[in-house]
């Protein structure tokens, strides 16, 4: 058993709410926030809900709800003793709190644990996705098991559709690169359930259904295509049309406070944002081919980069 095992963050670059849709989706590795299970003799402060989330595990593997065999009794034993998520992802960011939690859980309770490998094949992937989604739901209601799944491999996952899932090389970021892929802080958790419920109600509607089909999914896949061809004038003329599509038709995910942020960027050609998981709360994403240009404008939400090109 390894003690010492770390889950770090991730950042889903492409493909929010249309991968629910099969669209694709770019998700990668954020090392900039961790966890790992520790123990302590004090009270952990995070103590309560993993033992709620651990009864809940224990319950649905009683009635063959879960995928894969986890030794609940271990890990309850385990919290029983001091056990803890020590963590410095922020919940409710859309960088994968719950996700790395998930991942930390299967990575010591799983019966037959599917290895960490670099070059995992698809069987194993769609399995562990299988697993994550079956965990993770707890936390949401609906999980595709992604982020779990990128938190366990760390590695960039590229989703082509709900059945074709696979890693993925990025192209070599430049850090002498005037273009930048960062993170805005909205300075408040957003929920991922109650967002999940209003995208779900927008689909009953045939016009929000035809958008994310044709338009949506059109950009979005071009965006990653672009991305990872290293094309990155493509990428953001895609993007811009997806930063459009999300404030026309995602507008309640949009934290109120960047309303006006997201249309000057998109009027300016300065910088184009987009919603970082759920919206609602947590991160906006955003993508500029000048960074030093576009920071005067951003500077109050406290600019993060996470790719240069």
């Amino acid at each position: 058993m390894n003690n010492d095992s770390l889950f770090y963050a991730k950042i889903l670059l492409f493909g929010e709410y249309g991968i629910i849709d099969d669209s694709m989706g770019l998700s990668i590795p954020f090392n900039f926030y961790k966890g790992t299970l520790k123990f302590s003799d004090k009270e952990a402060p995070n103590a309560d809900s993993i033992r709620a989330f651990a009864e809940e595990l224990q319950r649905r593997q009683a009635q063959g709800e879960l995928p894969e065999k986890l030794h609940l009794d271990a890990l309850l034993s385990d919290l029983d003793n001091g056990m803890y998520f020590d963590s410095s992802i922020p919940q409710g960011f859309g960088v994968g709190s719950s996700g790395a939690l998930c991942a930390a859980i299967y990575e010591r309770y799983a019966e037959e644990k599917i290895p960490v490998e670099e070059n995992p094949d698809k069987d194993n992937i769609l399995r562990l996705k299988k697993m994550f989604s079956a965990m993770e739901s707890y936390f949401h209601g609906k999980s595709s098991g992604l982020d779990p799944l990128i938190c366990y491999l760390n590695l960039p996952i590229l989703i082509r559709s709900k059945e074709d899932v696979g890693t993925v090389h990025l192209p070599a970021s430049d850090l002498q690169g005037k273009g930048a892929i960062f993170l805005l802080n909205s300075g408040q958790p957003g929920e991922t359930e109650p967002m999940v419920n209003i995208f779900m109600e927008k689909m009953k509607n045939d016009g929000f259904r035809n958008m994310l089909k044709h338009q949506f999914k059109r950009y979005n896949d071009a965006s990653i295509k672009a991305f990872l061809k290293g094309e990155f004038k493509q990428m953001l003329n895609s993007i811009k049309e997806l930063s459009n599509i999300a404030f026309n038709h995602f507008n309640p995910m949009i934290p109120e406070k960047f309303h006006g942020t997201w249309q000057k960027g998109i009027d300016s050609g300065l910088y184009y944002l987009k919603l970082c998981g759920s919206g609602g709360g947590g991160y906006v994403l955003g993508f500029t081919p000048d960074f030093d240009k576009a920071l005067p404008h951003l500077k109050d939400y406290s600019p993060e980069v996470v790719y240069r090109f």
